[in-house]
């Protein structure tokens, strides 16, 4: 199995890389086909060996070969942590293919919304149409007995947040809604511990600011899709466990 773990981590590498060029480029309207990364300060093309999921970052010492230029951090932190995440998903969902292919999907896509939503303030509907497309196929092919139960799920999280989004339109945008009813889609049932988690997280940033700069933490706009990306990775990794503890 800890082969299957390391194979699973050089993949989530790769799909890290993948999710910081789709998070910069689908909301801008730009294809994810083509063409070639770009270094952001000179315009030009990244060659491959210098594009190599976190590897390439730490032997150019967080500088572009091409002009001296310094390259985010948050490139190799994504690269790491999605690649470590579809470590984790294939050694909890072990027993079981489907729902591994099925959290593998659900943690790229959360991270190409967790990046958007961070740079951009948005959570891109064709990220979240192609996750759950891809969602319904794998539960339509492996286990539709699931179905109903996901598409209940779905209608209850994005009908509380579309809820919270009349009452509070300047707390919630519609994004949050279509994200959560994604969310439903994926975990099922599992969205309950995931949403509460998000939740939790959310109001202790917030807290937090509060704290360090007073009222004017008010005015502070703080996007939630990372945190119901968190709340989400937690539903996904022990959201059977979170409920069976919480029932017994």
């Amino acid at each position: 199995m800890l082969a299957v773990a390391v194979i699973a981590f050089l993949g989530g590498l790769i799909a890290g890389s993948f999710v910081t060029a789709v998070a910069h480029r689908v909301p801008r309207g730009l294809s994810i086909v083509g063409p070639r990364s770009q270094c952001p300060s000179c315009g030009q093309q990244i060659a491959a060996y210098d594009n190599v999921p976190v590897f390439s970052w730490l032997l150019l010492r967080g500088r572009a070969r091409c002009c001296g230029a310094a390259i985010s951090p948050r490139y190799p932190l994504t690269e790491l942590i999605v690649g470590l995440l579809f470590a984790a998903t294939v050694l909890v969902h072990r027993d079981d293919p489907a729902e591994a292919a099925i959290g593998l999907v659900f943690v790229t896509m959360l991270a190409a919304v967790t990046l958007a939503d961070l740079e951009q303030r948005i959570i891109p509907n064709k990220i979240l149409i192609v996750g759950a497309v891809a969602c319904v196929a794998i539960v339509l092919a492996a286990e539709p007995g699931t179905m109903p139960e996901r598409l209940l799920a779905a209608a209850a999280a994005g009908g509380v947040f579309f809820l919270a989004a009349l009452a509070y339109p300047g707390g919630m945008g519609l994004g949050d809604v279509k994200l959560a009813a994604t969310m439903g889609l994926f975990l099922g049932s599992a969205v309950a511990p995931a949403i509460l988690i998000a939740l939790l997280t959310g109001s202790v940033v917030g807290v937090m600011l509060l704290v360090r700069h007073g009222a004017e933490a008010r005015k502070m706009a703080i996007p939630f899709g990372p945190f119901l990306a968190i709340g989400g990775v937690a539903g996904m990794l022990a959201g059977s466990q979170l409920i069976d503890l919480y029932l017994g």
